[in-house]
């Protein structure tokens, strides 16, 4: 017999801060190299995955939205697939957020990183908006470019299509950012283009203590954090975000302190270190728990 797959969730304390975070979904993909190190050779990224007991011929790729809760807002940074995600096992936010005790109808807030479908999908549920009573916030550049005619005839066309049916139904009540803007008390928008134009972190401050919430940043913890200037094909400027990672991971090390990844290893969290010219990861254990 099949048991059903229960919502996974992962809670925590950041300060007085409440993370909440969310499995949307995961997917099974093959040949790792066509997606990841694709500025070098497959033996080379095959031999790395290796090295690290990952097997060379497939990888998961996971989805992690996450619920923060301020004490005044209920934030819900990136919406993962929707509906869209539904056939293949993805688009399980509402009912993770169900099992972790949160209505959609408390949301406050939907910070976007970026305007990318798996982030952006499940901003409308069954034709209605899913968070009826949110705010949003995304990156102005990010906005301008997706909702740009200029799309239309290009290979971002799509993404064109997605964000004028999910994301600008919400104009009215969204907000642009700006590099340095502050969308709510203890959050501070970071501009780091490259996998997108304008994709948005978010450093998150709770008293003394710290994360960042990157995006999509880096998408594997091996094959992106390890180098950061190995190309993923997914990335709109490469040579762009493999500065912007290196940048950033050179921050988040020097800082000591926890960031959240949306495609990192459930549930999402980590640190990183220094080891010779890139960098380690090191998930997250008991850090929050004492």
């Amino acid at each position: 017999m099949t048991a059903p797959t229960l919502p996974q969730i992962d809670r925590f304390k950041l300060g007085s801060f409440q993370f909440t975070v969310i499995r949307d979904g995961a997917t099974v993909l093959e040949n790792p190299w066509e997606i990841f190190g694709v500025n070098q050779s497959p033996e080379t990224v095959k031999a790395r995955l290796a090295e690290n007991f990952l097997p060379t011929d497939r990888f998961i790729n996971s989805y992690a939205p996450v619920i923060i809760e301020t004490g005044s807002e209920v934030i819900l940074v990136d919406t993962g697939f929707g509906a869209a995600g539904h056939e293949r096992g993805a688009g399980r936010l509402l009912s993770g957020m169900k099992a972790a005790g949160y209505a959609p109808e408390r949301v406050t807030l939907v910070l976007l990183t970026h305007l990318h479908g798996d982030h952006i999908g499940g901003l409308i549920e069954d034709g209605v908006p899913a968070f009826p009573n949110a705010r949003y916030a995304t990156g102005e550049i990010e906005y301008a470019f997706w909702t740009d005619k200029a799309r239309e005839g290009t290979p971002a066309e799509g993404g064109h299509k997605f964000v004028l049916s999910n994301v600008v139904p919400f104009a009215d009540r969204m907000t642009l950012l700006k590099d340095g803007d502050q969308p709510v008390e203890g959050f501070t928008a970071m501009l780091i283009p490259g996998h997108t134009p304008g994709m948005m972190a978010f450093r998150v401050r709770s008293g003394d203590a710290q994360m960042m919430l990157i995006g999509d940043a880096c998408n594997h913890y091996i094959l992106s954090l390890e180098e950061p200037e190995w190309q993923v094909r997914f990335d709109m400027d490469k040579e762009q975000a493999g500065r912007t990672r290196r940048q950033l991971f050179e921050t988040i090390a020097a800082e000591r302190i926890p960031f959240l990844g949306f495609h990192m290893p459930f549930p999402a969290v980590g640190f990183v270190v220094k080891r010779g010219d890139g960098f380690r990861y090191v998930p997250k254990t008991y850090q929050f728990e004492l």
